[in-house]
């Protein structure tokens, strides 16, 4: 509240209590008494019955306090400019020369932000580093050179690069996740005994196909099965399902052949 004293009448518009103070320029009670306390801002009057009171200038102090703080100034750094020989005005071009700054950082930013929202919106194409943190470093090597050299010419190939260029990250991290699946199903009914020729294993491999009938090519159970000829021709494939489970790579081609003799 302000002073009451009609003898004072001239000063309640210049002076407030730190409640009033507070209400005004909406800064705790709280923090008005610790900035006393550290001797930051204080009241610099009080009434005749002794309550402290903060004048116009306390005011302008506070809001050039207030400035520093949004601007993220440790409260010490304040003082010490409040504190200096600098006039007002040397103070607000000092505000003034940091509120551009982090503007035209935060601006900067904005930008960064709304052009990663684009992207993710309107579903980017993954990148090199996208796909290197999903399959690891080696997602592009001489195999899919060869793979291209060997069949570039054909429709599969050619279907499979026209889809595969619109895959987002999202994409292929679901790809990966789907190959991860197929692959512990394949090793799960390997290690459990069941034949290659079993529900579990043809299964499995009916997965697999359709996972590359859907995502890349259109894959016939008879062309799957040339895909699992070559798994046990090539070494390299062959590699990459031994690498999961020794003999891994005869076990999917065996459930791939009983798989396509079953929908035959």
């Amino acid at each position: 509240m302000t002073v009451t004293s009609d003898a004072n009448s001239s000063r309640r518009a210049s002076t407030w209590t730190v409640g009033r103070l507070a209400d005004l320029t909406g800064v705790t009670v709280r923090t008005l008494h610790h900035y006393d306390r550290i001797g930051l801002l204080s009241p610099t009057t009080r009434t005749h019955a002794g309550y402290r009171l903060y004048t116009e200038d306390d005011v302008a102090r506070l809001q050039r306090i207030v400035l520093y703080r949004r601007l993220e100034m440790p409260l010490d750094e304040i003082a010490a400019l409040l504190d200096g020989d600098d006039d007002p005005v040397a103070h607000l071009r000092r505000q003034r020369a940091a509120v551009m700054s982090r503007l035209g950082e935060l601006t900067e930013l904005v930008s960064a932000i709304d052009r990663a929202m684009e992207r993710e919106m309107t579903g980017r194409p993954a990148t090199d580093a996208d796909m290197r943190e999903i399959f690891g470093d080696g997602f592009k090597d001489e195999y899919q050179d060869e793979a291209q050299q060997r069949w570039g010419d054909t429709d599969a190939w050619k279907q499979s690069a026209e889809r595969t260029a619109r895959f987002t990250k999202a994409d292929w991290q679901a790809v990966k996740e789907e190959t991860d699946a197929i692959n512990a199903a394949f090793v799960a009914a390997k290690r459990s005994g069941a034949p290659a020729s079993s529900e579990t294993a043809m299964d499995a491999a009916e997965e697999a196909r359709r996972q590359i009938n859907d995502r890349f090519y259109d894959c016939s159970h008879q062309f799957h099965v040339c895909l699992g000829d070559m798994y046990v021709s090539d070494p390299r494939f062959t590699a990459t399902y031994d690498d999961l489970e020794p003999g891994l790579a005869q076990y999917v081609r065996d459930a791939i052949v009983a798989n396509a003799a079953r929908h035959a």
